[in-house]
């Protein structure tokens, strides 16, 4: 920990002072005092007023990330172990099953930076930022003690730190184990169906945990059901219809890898036969259905990210109408939809109007049943704005009659 202090500007750090774990660099009126880049610094408002202890990184425009409010608080392996163990806690006593599940959610865990998913006896980790990337060991240590200690065994570590944000804080993109090598070919059981997560080359950590009741709450419509999954990755809404006992189950993706993963996981549940899963770009697929007269008593819409800044929200929210009133129109009267936007910078109140507008151009009544967020295991921090992100719905389609 260093001695220097970082000094905000006058009238600075707004999102500071109401939770939010950043401070951007033109925020930033001066840092006084040696330090490296990672480094924790004291920060002080422009009168002098401490405003806690977080690390600091010039290379990157997120300067700042928190660590802690309270100026005093020594930042070190203590400091740490608390935050990891409370972490865990939370986990074991919000998640009906922690067997796979998110253990470590950067800010909403006041770990900024730090990504860390548990698979079965695997666990994955997401290093995003300089100064949470020193601490990192430690914190993989101490999660793999906790674990031992109520009866889990982790048998191996993978790094996925391979994403492009990790350039923008003058890091490079790294994979690679953390310890012994393993089988990184890991099978879990969610909601009672299995997968197989590949943690090396799958997207992201490997497996979509967030979504985990979600998958159970549409599942509950699905018996007898004919049933279509718009960008199903490797099946796990397809796979979870099918296992409620949908009549027969159409995934789409436009990813020949998950759609491989995909079949590999319906025939580890014996679903093959109902359940299938065609590599196609969805936005040319559903007009062509459309066309063809197909309907189905169930759609899900589970797309990625159509926006990842707040420069392109006009073509994401293009995107996201195309796609539900696409999807609402290969529902049958009566019938289900599940959407969903997993981009920050879609808000819910856009992304509900956007659904809305899709609804009239159509002319369908939407009866909503349910709106919903991210697993608890992706906790949403009020004032880190980021930790919110994920929006569900399920309605209900009619037509106007």
């Amino acid at each position: 920990m260093s001695n220097a202090v970082l000094t905000l500007k006058k009238g600075a750090g707004r999102t500071l002072k109401q939770g939010g774990p950043w401070i951007y660099d033109n925020e930033v009126e001066s840092v006084m005092g040696s330090f490296e880049d990672g480094d924790i610094v004291l920060v002080h408002d422009f009168d002098g007023y401490p405003m806690g202890r977080g690390f600091i990184n010039q290379n990157s425009k997120l300067t700042v990330r928190m660590m802690t409010r309270d100026r005093d608080t020594e930042v070190d392996e203590a400091f740490i172990r608390m935050r990891v163990e409370n972490a865990w806690e939370y986990r074991k006593k919000v998640m009906d099953d922690i067997s796979s599940c998110r253990v470590i959610f950067g800010e909403a865990d006041f770990l900024p930076g730090i990504v860390v998913d548990k698979f079965a006896d695997v666990l994955v980790v997401e290093s995003l930022a300089l100064g949470i990337d020193r601490f990192k060991g430690q914190i993989v240590d101490i999660l793999k003690e906790l674990m031992e200690a109520d009866g889990i065994h982790i048998r191996g570590v993978y790094e996925r730190s391979d994403a492009k944000v990790r350039e923008q804080e003058g890091m490079e993109r790294y994979k690679g184990f953390i310890g012994e090598p393993f089988d990184t070919k890991v099978e879990i059981v969610e909601n009672g169906v299995r997968y197989y997560v590949d943690v090396k080359d799958g997207q992201k950590t490997g497996f979509f945990l967030d979504q985990k009741y979600n998958r159970r709450a549409v599942a509950k419509l699905c018996k007898g059901a004919r049933v279509l999954d718009c960008f199903t990755h490797t099946g796990s809404f397809a796979l979870n219809a099918g296992a409620a006992g949908a009549e027969h189950v159409t995934g789409v993706d436009a990813s020949e890898l998950g759609v491989a993963q995909a079949r590999e996981n319906a025939a580890l549940n014996g679903l093959q036969d109902r359940v299938e899963f065609i590599c196609e770009d969805v936005f040319d697929l559903l007009p062509r259905l459309e066309k063809q007269g197909e309907k189905y008593d169930v759609v899900i819409l589970d797309p990625p990210a159509f926006t990842k800044s707040r420069s392109s929200i006009k073509k994401a929210v293009k995107g996201y109408r195309e796609i539900n009133l696409r999807g609402m129109k290969l529902v049958k009267d009566g019938g289900y939809l599940a959407t969903c936007s997993c981009s920050h910078f879609m808000d819910p109140e856009l992304f509900t109007k956007t659904i809305g507008q899709a609804a009239q151009n159509v002319h369908k009544r939407l009866r909503q049943v349910e709106f919903r967020t991210q697993a608890p295991d992706h906790p949403i921090l009020w004032g880190a704005g980021d930790s919110y992100y994920l929006k569900f719905y399920i309605f209900q389609v009619c037509e106007e009659k």
